[in-house]
C-alpha cells in the first residue's frame, strides 16, 4: 500500500511539474503558422486524391469536384482572424499567479476525488483478484442452477457453455453446449466457440468436426472474422496450405491494414506459400495502393470523402451511378444499413447489373445472417441478366442449401466449378461445400 501512496504521489507531482513548466516558461516563436499547417494537410489530401485517381478509384468527374473542394476549403483555412496586441488587457492571472493555482490545487483535487470515488481496498491486487474471480464463478454457478429447472432454454444454455470455456472449466462446457442443440447452429459465433473448444479438447486441432463447424460458420457469414482466422487455421493443420492462404487473405481484406493483427496474418500467410512451396501473389484483390497515398490517406480522410459523396448525392439523387460508389464505400466500412439504403437508391442502374445485384444481396445477408428473402431474389435477378454470374451462383447455392434444398445448392456450385480456372484456390472449397450438401442429402432421405 506504501508503495501505490509513493507512486500516485510521483505521478501526482510529475503532472503538476509538466502542466506548470508551460507557464513559467518564457514564449518563442515556433516558426510554423496556422496558415502553413492547413496548407500542408491539404496539399497532402490532395496527392490522396490524385492516387485514387491514378488507381482509377474515383472517377475524373469526382476528382475535380473533390478537389475544388479542398481549393476552396484551403482558402477559408488560411484566413487570419488573429488580434492586435495592441488591444488585450493585462489580466490578473499571470502565468505565475496561475501556475501556483494549479500546483496547489491539482493534489487537494486528485486526493479529494480519490478519497470519493477510489476504491482504498483495492490496493491489494491478489485479494481484489480473487474477489472478482470468485464473483464472476458465482454467477456461472447461478446460472447453471437456474437452467437445471428450465433444461429446455437452449439460449442459457449457449450462455453457460462460454462462461465455463472462459473459466477454463473445458468439460463442462462441452456438456453446456451439447445441451444448447441446434441453438448453436443459428449464430456464427456460437459455431466458432464451439469448434474452438473441440479443437483444445483435441489437442489444438482443427481438423475434423471442428473445421465442418467453421465451414457452417462461413456459410452463414463468408465474411466473419474469426471464422475465417480459424478456417486458414485448419486447412494449415490440415496440410492444405493453399487453401489456407486462400482464407487468411481473404480475412487481410478485412482488417486495417498497418494494425498488428494484419501484420500477424501476413506472416502466417508467408509462412503457408514458405510451407506448401507456392508463389509469393497478392494479398487481396484491389489495385496496390502507392506509399505516397497510404501516408496520406487516414481513415479519417476517408470517412471526409465518403460523408462529402453522400452530401453532393443529396443535392444529386438522380446520380444512380454516384448512389452504387457510396453503398460499396459503405459496404467496405461495414456499414450495412447506410450500404443497403444507398443501394435501394440505385434505381434503374441495379436491374442492369448483375455485380451490383450480388453486393446488395451480400449487404442484406451480412445484416440479417440469412440469404432467404429479398437477398435471394436479388440473386435470381442477378443470374437471370448473367446465368455465368460466379458470385451470383455461389450465393444462390448458399441461399439453396439455407433452405434445405441441398440438390439445387449441388447444381449451383458445380456450375461455379465448371467456369472457374483449372488452378483457382477456390476449387477445393467448393468440392467440400457440395461433398458436404451430398450427405446432407443422403441423410435427408433415409427413413
Amino acid at each position: 500500500m506504501n508503495v501505490f501512496i509513493g507512486i500516485s504521489a510521483l505521478i501526482t507531482l510529475l503532472v503538476v511539474a509538466w502542466l506548470v513548466r508551460p507557464l513559467l516558461r518564457k514564449p518563442i516563436g515556433n516558426g510554423i503558422s496556422s496558415e502553413k499547417l492547413n496548407a500542408a494537410i491539404h496539399r497532402d489530401q490532395l496527392r490522396a486524391l490524385e492516387a485514387d485517381l491514378a488507381r482509377d478509384v474515383i472517377s475524373q468527374q469526382d476528382f475535380e469536384t473533390t478537389r475544388d473542394e479542398l481549393q476552396l476549403r484551403l482558402l477559408d483555412d488560411t484566413e487570419s482572424f488573429e488580434a492586435s496586441p495592441k488591444n488585450k488587457k493585462k489580466s490578473f492571472w499571470t502565468a505565475k499567479r496561475t501556475s501556483v493555482a494549479v500546483g496547489l490545487s491539482l493534489p487537494v483535487l486528485a486526493l479529494g476525488l480519490y478519497l470519493q470515488l477510489g476504491t482504498p481496498e483495492a490496493i491489494n491486487p491478489v485479494a481484489a483478484g480473487n474477489a472478482n474471480n470468485e464473483q464472476l464463478v458465482q454467477m456461472v454457478d447461478t446460472l447453471a442452477a437456474r437452467l437445471k429447472d428450465n433444461p429446455n432454454d437452449s439460449k442459457g444454455w449457449a450462455m453457460l457453455a462460454r462462461s465455463y470455456k472462459a473459466l477454463g472449466r473445458f468439460d463442462e462446457a462441452q456438456q453446456a453446449f451439447e445441451k444448447a442443440g441446434d441453438f448453436v447452429k443459428t449464430d456464427p459465433e456460437l459455431l466458432i466457440d464451439h469448434a474452438d473448444l473441440l479443437g483444445v479438447l483435441a489437442g489444438n486441432s482443427l481438423v475434423g468436426k471442428p473445421q465442418q463447424m467453421i465451414e457452417e460458420a462461413l456459410r452463414m457469414n463468408p465474411l466473419h472474422p474469426m471464422s475465417l482466422m480459424m478456417a486458414g487455421v485448419a486447412s494449415y493443420q490440415g496440410g492444405n496450405y493453399q487453401q489456407a492462404v486462400t482464407y487468411w487473405e481473404k480475412l487481410l481484406g478485412l482488417l486495417q491494414p498497418d494494425s498488428s493483427d494484419a501484420q500477424q496474418v501476413q506472416a502466417n500467410i508467408n509462412d503457408a506459400r514458405a510451407k506448401g512451396g507456392l508463389s509469393a501473389g497478392a494479398s487481396n484483390a484491389l489495385p496496390p495502393v502507392p506509399a505516397g497515398a497510404a501516408a496520406g490517406m487516414t481513415p479519417e480522410m476517408i470517412n471526409q470523402m465518403v460523408d462529402r459523396l453522400a452530401a453532393r448525392l443529396k443535392d444529386n439523387p438522380d446520380d444512380l451511378a454516384g448512389w452504387a460508389r457510396l453503398a460499396r464505400a459503405y459496404k467496405v466500412q461495414n456499414r450495412l444499413d447506410e450500404a443497403i439504403a444507398a443501394y435501394a437508391k440505385t434505381g434503374k442502374l441495379l436491374n442492369t447489373d448483375p455485380d451490383l445485384l450480388t453486393q446488395y444481396a451480400d449487404a442484406l445477408a451480412t445484416r440479417d445472417k440469412s440469404l432467404q428473402g429479398q437477398p435471394g431474389e436479388l440473386v435470381k435477378k442477378a443470374l437471370a441478366i448473367a446465368p455465368k454470374h460466379p458470385m451470383a451462383l455461389m450465393m444462390a447455392g448458399q441461399a439453396a442449401y439455407q433452405s434445405g434444398n441441398y440438390a439445387a445448392a449441388i447444381g449451383h456450385w458445380k456450375n461455379v466449378l465448371s467456369i472457374l480456372p483449372v488452378n483457382s484456390p477456390d476449387t477445393d472449397l467448393i468440392k467440400a461445400e457440395i461433398a458436404d450438401a451430398q450427405l446432407k442429402m443422403g441423410s435427408a432421405g433415409k427413413p
